[in-house]
């Protein structure tokens, strides 16, 4: 995705919020949950939330520079 115009850089912005939020949610529901089954649910979905904010904030980097 190219980010050219301010509305593209607000948009980027909001997704970036989004899995910050989608993460802070995980977390809090990683620490409630117990047993195996559900804390490797919990992990690969919390390494594919930080795996997009990644990609996210390097699209933001490429933007910045």
């Amino acid at each position: 995705m190219s980010v050219d115009t301010p509305n593209d850089l607000v948009e980027l912005d909001n997704r970036i919020a989004a899995i910050r939020e989608n993460l802070r949610e995980l977390t809090e529901q990683a620490t409630a949950y117990s047993g195996a089954a559900d804390e490797s649910r919990i992990a690969d979905r919390i390494a594919d939330q930080e795996a997009r904010l990644t990609a996210l904030l390097r699209e933001r980097d490429l933007f910045a520079s």
